[in-house]
């Protein structure tokens, strides 16, 4: 029975999966986590991913018992490493969560425009992006963006740990800023924006194929790896026309498209998928920390807050809470904010907790309505899956059944999805087909819910 590894470095953790090749069934799983982050600063060292890795690795029994055929890697998006001559860490990564570099992507919109961003690369620069990294290193650290050889994101890091090459593929690629998934190439006049004098081509990862070998470690296939949200639609089986909502530290709304996707409003990133398609995805900073920030204010678990909020009706008696708490990204509000609205004197706890999680969903929701159509299945994910109130909202604010697969590590489940496709020599279709996960849980919307209403109360509070 041959075996695969699927790699989920997360911002919070590292989760290591191992199933069976032929069948995708689960075999054993370590997880070890990452140092703790708080934005508007938002940094890593990378070492510190490495050393989790090794030690999920270990507690899934991978030296040993379990030793994979082939591994893949989905990391964080967006996140900055930036190397030496001679492939040294010159300072600690920035994360995708860090918006301090909020003032350099608006440098960047005024420079082109944002239906040229969205034209070149798909996606109009936030201070998510990369690139809008890059161009804060050069402002505030001269002397590191000087001694600069190379710069990749964290799954690249990783993979080349486990290879010594530097490679990426077209999926976490998509999401730095300077590569264009409708002409599957980087755009060096984008780099341009950054610094026009340096030979940006010789710092920047091959792109490899969806199924290509990114090398070998210790005798493992090693794949060529890809973006959280990319292994999450691997993970999902996601076709296209279904919808898939991640709910975690931030939530993210995407589908699988076959055409390449340009928004230039911003709410929708254009991505490249790992399977050669396309996924258009919305990203908020704002989920489950919310709701865990009102279970601490509320004296409650998660299980509590779940209990108040479901005892409380739709619509949370009038009470709106805008949930942009660290600032957002869709809609972008680097500075802003959380805010709560429609409170009386007789307002409930139920009220309350019900309103963060109506509010971190409609929050999501608002700039999923900008993704191509998506009337297949609604499929949950992400952390927040496991909370029925969270379920319950979704269904009712979307006015469809909501799917929760078995398997909740979606992320971790789509690189084993992709190593198994190396390993066999066949398309990431073929294994998602043969693993398709089968919903645990179908959550029915109330036909009492009134979606429509609660997301026109909630607008209305964010534009005050």
């Amino acid at each position: 029975m041959p075996l695969v590894a699927g790699v989920d470095s997360s911002t919070s953790a590292c989760k290591v999966e191992i199933r069976d090749a032929d069948t995708g069934a689960l075999v054993a799983t370590g997880r070890s986590s990452h140092p703790a982050t708080t934005p508007p600063r938002s940094e890593q060292d990378p070492d510190a991913w490495w050393a989790a890795l090794e030690s999920a690795a270990a507690a899934a029994g991978m030296f040993g018992r379990y030793r994979p055929a082939a591994i893949s890697v989905a990391g964080q998006q967006h996140g900055m490493v930036v190397l030496g001559a001679g492939g040294e860490v010159l300072r600690p990564a920035k994360l995708w969560n860090d918006t301090e570099s909020a003032p350099d992507a608006a440098e960047l919109m005024a420079e082109l425009g944002a239906d040229a961003w969205a034209e070149a690369c798909g996606s109009v620069p936030v201070a998510a992006f990369t690139i809008t990294k890059l161009r804060w290193l050069r402002r505030t650290e001269p002397d590191v963006f000087r001694h600069m050889a190379s710069v990749c994101l964290p799954h690249d890091w990783l993979t080349r740990r486990m290879t010594g090459k530097s490679t990426t593929d077209r999926g976490d690629a998509s999401g730095t800023g300077w590569w264009s998934p409708a002409e599957e190439r980087y755009r060096g006049d984008l780099l341009e924006l950054v610094d026009a004098t340096v030979d940006w081509k010789s710092m920047l990862p091959d792109v490899l194929a969806p199924t290509a070998t990114a090398g070998e470690r210790e005798g493992m296939v090693v794949g060529p790896g890809t973006g959280d949200n990319m292994a999450a639609a691997l993970g999902l089986g996601l076709q296209p026309g279904d919808l898939a909502l991640s709910l975690g530290t931030s939530g993210t709304a995407f589908c699988v498209s076959t055409e390449p996707t340009a928004d230039p409003s911003g709410s929708v990133a254009g991505f490249a998928d790992a399977s050669g398609r396309f996924l258009p995805l919305v990203c908020t900073l704002n989920a489950t920390k919310v709701t865990d920030a009102v279970a601490r204010l509320l004296g409650v678990d998660a299980a509590g807050l779940d209990a108040l909020a479901l005892s409380a009706p739709p619509g949370a008696g009038g009470v709106v809470l805008v949930p942009h708490i660290d600032g957002e990204r869709t809609p972008n509000r680097p500075d802003a904010t959380g805010m709560l609205t429609g409170i009386r004197s007789d307002v409930t706890r139920e009220q309350l907790a019900r309103a963060a999680f109506e509010g971190v969903v409609t929050n999501l929701l608002a700039g999923a309505e900008r993704l191509p159509a998506t009337a297949g299945r609604v499929r949950l994910t992400g952390g927040g899956a496991r909370s029925a109130a969270y379920r319950q909202v979704v269904a009712d604010l979307v006015g469809r059944p909501v799917e929760v697969p078995a398997d909740d590590e979606t992320v971790a489940r789509g690189a084993a999805v992709q190593a198994a496709a190396v390993l066999a020599g066949c398309s990431v279709d073929d294994i998602t087909t043969a693993w398709a996960p089968v919903p645990a849980v179908t959550t029915e919307p109330d036909p009492f819910a009134a979606g429509a209403e609660l997301r026109a109360a909630f607008t209305e509070a964010m534009n005050r």
